[in-house]
């Protein structure tokens, strides 16, 4: 397959997927509890969303070199999910909190209407640490499979 002759796509791919699987052993250790669901959600530690830009990057920055243009824009890239995932996404998160009360509480003004049961989702965005650990375990994810392919 074409995916394992681009290191960077290949590493960043690989990263996300075990971000994701680490959310679910995180989710254990806290809560004893297995939530399978976390595999294909947003939110909590370590971000997935940080830890595959950071290890694009990184992977970009092994095999093409800080000094490239691809690079370059991978920096710009990365920072951009990253702040988005730990401000905007994050913020619309807590306001989905919220309303989620705010229609519990006033359920009667909506029993006629359509949709009255819809929760928005709650989990969107992270808090700045889990987008901090998601960006070093995609660095570190890039630099172990670059050290184990040589």
């Amino acid at each position: 397959m074409i995916i394992f002759y681009n290191f960077p796509l290949f590493v960043a791919l690989i990263a996300n997927v075990l971000a994701q699987l680490c959310k679910v052993f995180v989710h254990y250790l806290l809560n004893r509890s297995w939530k399978w669901s976390l595999l294909l959600s947003t939110g909590g530690l370590p971000s997935s969303h940080a830890a595959t830009v950071a290890s694009l990057t990184m992977s970009i920055g092994i095999t093409e070199g800080v000094h490239s243009s691809t690079f370059a824009v991978s920096v710009v890239f990365s920072t951009i999910v990253m702040f988005d995932a730990a401000g905007v996404r994050r913020h619309a998160g807590e306001q989905a909190v919220v309303l989620n009360r705010l229609i519990k509480e006033f359920k009667y003004l909506f029993e006629d209407r359509q949709n009255s049961d819809k929760v928005l989702k709650e989990l969107l965005g992270h808090k700045p640490v889990e987008v901090l650990v998601g960006a070093i375990f995609g660095l570190m994810i890039s630099i172990l499979i670059f050290w184990l392919m040589r």
